[in-house]
């Protein structure tokens, strides 16, 4: 679901990419309207990167990105299932099995 990003959302993508230089897309020029594609896109090097600037954020900063992630509002859709599965295993680490499914379902319907 596209959404036009927060205050909030533009903290965690400085905590996640502290080389971060703007809400646009360098790439299509528009403006971002998730926080994980950007960061698994543009940022991160590998999946090891992305499980690592996802590691930056507090707990309640991932608990944000959860809720969402399960309201739909966060895209999930332009992950690779690489990159996917990172955040699947912090998820299932964070918030358990029954939410990391719940998550790895709205992820199968978005691609």
């Amino acid at each position: 679901m596209a959404r036009v990003l927060s205050e909030k959302d533009i903290q965690l993508l400085k905590i996640m990419a502290p080389e971060f230089s703007g809400e646009t897309c360098k790439g299509s020029g528009v403006p971002y309207k998730s926080l994980l594609p950007p960061i698994a896109n543009h940022y991160s090097t590998d999946p090891d990167d992305f499980e690592a600037r996802i590691k930056r954020l507090s707990g309640d900063d991932f608990q944000y990105l959860i809720e969402l992630m399960l309201t739909g509002e966060e895209g999930l859709h332009c992950l690779s299932p690489e990159f996917f599965f990172r955040l699947e295993k912090l998820v299932k680490a964070s918030a358990g099995q029954d939410i990391a499914q719940k998550i790895g379902a709205q992820y199968a319907m978005e691609c």
